[in-house]
């Protein structure tokens, strides 16, 4: 099912390559998965991805309605259930636990094209990475780590918790890269700073730093922040959708956004995330990323909204090679604000606090009530060893109503207020 090196094939063959696998695909969904059934109606699946547009859109929620119903995976599980190899479960922060099943083909596509990734961000053999995301359940532990495992690199399966020992680890094993959330560094710092005195980050020697689960990294004063502090290169390394798979596109050597690698089983689209309607795939759309899989076993998705808002940025042969199209994330719908009519992310909050300096770059948005909302409340901590200058809450209001175009009152905070994880950080809190 797998084409080699896809991310550097012709597009042509890879397009050819998808229809293939849909005309088999399309009719094992249909005849095992009462989910998507239901959701298509009387509509018949088009036996060309060039008709997907008349075919109804699935989402998380119906995912989440589906294993309520049918515990433990939902009617969607359209294996036999005694092939199921893997199972994850996510933590249920922003709705309902999920469970995800894997067959032995699923496990062993998803840890190739993760692979992919990984590799196009410059993970390979003679590396040694510590792979630090929670391997307790969730996707991003143990199935990232096959993805590390990929690119034939030696892969420490850290985890979370005990920072300390991380420290030692890392300078007695000499390993180069680090796989974690971009807001697990700043943990890592404090820790340095508390309990190694002379130590500074970039004496690890870690040359490579693979993030993702969280956005921030195109944010470009975040990114030097971290190049400046600990002296490693900085990567976008792991973008993926739990449900679909749990990495497919990386950021390459030689620019700053994300290709995507799993075109040979994985159909792209983008639509409005207004009104659904199909948007053109090229360079320039925004829109919000609809995700096909030619080649799924256990829980096979069909236009499944991921409701991340790309743009993208790409889709000839870029300087590194591959032919992977280009994008960038915008942000989540479901993190989308709107302010007087204005949609608002999170990331571009924390691009315009990358502009001061004397803030350590940590926020968060709290929301009262559904809205609509007239102005952006965010609290914002000040840097370390840093008291807030007055005006400094107006300066940063008046920069993000130039950068966003929307009224924001600032609240200041000092140093360490907010909570640092090392998972991912929520910067959207609704209350309700």
């Amino acid at each position: 099912m797998l084409i080699d090196r896809a991310d550097f094939a012709d597009l042509g063959e890879l397009a050819a390559h998808r229809q293939h696998l849909w005309e088999t695909q399309r009719d094992y969904v249909a005849a095992r998965s009462p989910l998507h059934r239901r959701a298509w109606g009387a509509v018949r699946p088009p036996l060309s991805l060039e008709g997907f547009a008349d075919l109804p859109l699935t989402d998380k929620e119906m995912l989440r309605e589906s294993q309520r119903t049918h515990p433990p995976f939902g009617d969607y599980l359209a294996a036999d259930p005694t092939t199921v190899a893997r199972i994850h479960r996510t933590s249920g922060t922003t709705g309902t636990a999920m469970n995800l099943a894997l067959s032995w083909r699923d496990a062993h596509e998803t840890a190739v094209v993760g692979g992919r990734a990984q590799a196009a961000s410059g993970l390979g053999p003679g590396h040694r990475v510590v792979h630090c995301l929670n391997y307790r359940l969730w996707m991003g532990g143990y199935t990232d780590h096959t993805t590390l495992e990929a690119t034939g690199a030696a892969v420490i399966p850290f985890g979370v918790g005990d920072t300390r020992l991380l420290i030692r680890t890392i300078q007695e094993l000499g390993i180069t890269a680090i796989s974690c959330t971009p807001s697990y560094p700043a943990v890592l710092e404090r820790t340095i700073a508390e309990h190694f005195p002379g130590l500074r980050p970039r004496d690890l020697g870690l040359r490579l730093g693979l993030f993702g689960g969280e956005a921030g990294l195109d944010n470009p004063e975040f990114r030097r922040r971290l190049e400046a502090t600990w002296g490693f290169a900085v990567r976008n390394a792991n973008y993926g959708v739990t449900d679909v798979f749990c990495n497919f596109a990386g950021q390459s050597e030689v620019d700053s956004d994300l290709h995507f690698v799993a075109l040979d089983i994985l159909h792209p689209e983008l639509i409005d995330p207004m009104t659904a309607a199909v948007l053109p795939w090229r360079e320039g759309t925004r829109g919000e990323l609809v995700l096909t899989h030619m080649s799924r076993e256990c829980q096979p998705l069909v236009r499944f909204r991921t409701g991340d808002i790309v743009v993208i940025t790409g889709t000839g042969r870029a300087a590194c090679g591959r032919t992977a199209p280009r994008f960038r994330v915008v942000g989540r719908s479901d993190d989308m604000v709107v302010v007087r009519g204005i949609n608002a992310f999170p990331t571009q909050v924390a691009a315009v606090l990358g502009q001061f300096a004397a803030l350590s770059g940590e926020y968060r948005i709290v929301l009262d009530g559904p809205g609509p909302y007239d102005v952006l409340p965010v609290e914002i901590e000040v840097a370390e060893k840093t008291v807030a200058e007055e005006g400094l809450a107006a300066e940063v209001e008046a920069r993000i109503k130039r950068d966003i175009g929307i009224s924001a009152r600032v609240s200041l905070l000092p140093f360490a207020a907010l909570p640092r994880t090392e998972g991912k950080t929520r910067r959207v809190i609704r209350r309700n």
